[in-house]
């Protein structure tokens, strides 16, 4: 199973780091913000970076919609995961589209 793990870096990445014992054994990227957080916590993972700030803000949203695609098309993951933050929006629904859960 390959899981996509998406979320704004500080607390929603907090969250979904704190699933370690589902995602540690499994093929996996992550898609957050490029922050020194991100960039430390995620070390030697599979990270994408993206666009912020994403609370309305429709340009991003474009951005992060088309990254997306590029992303999810490239990695092909079974299962799309995130705290709840905003950015996962556009990889949710393109993410459903290309049958992931």
């Amino acid at each position: 199973m390959k899981v996509c793990l998406v979320g704004s870096s500080g607390g929603h990445l907090t969250h979904l780091y704190m699933l370690k014992p589902f995602w540690q054994n499994k093929d996996r990227f992550w898609v957050t913000f490029d922050k020194e957080d991100a960039r430390s916590k995620l070390k030697g993972e599979r990270f994408y970076p993206c666009y912020y700030p994403t609370n309305r803000n429709l340009k991003n949203l474009i951005k992060n919609t088309f990254l997306a695609i590029k992303v999810l098309r490239k990695e092909k993951p079974d299962l799309i995961i995130s705290s709840g933050a905003a950015v996962a929006a556009p990889f949710f629904y393109i993410g459903k589209m290309m049958g992931a859960k």
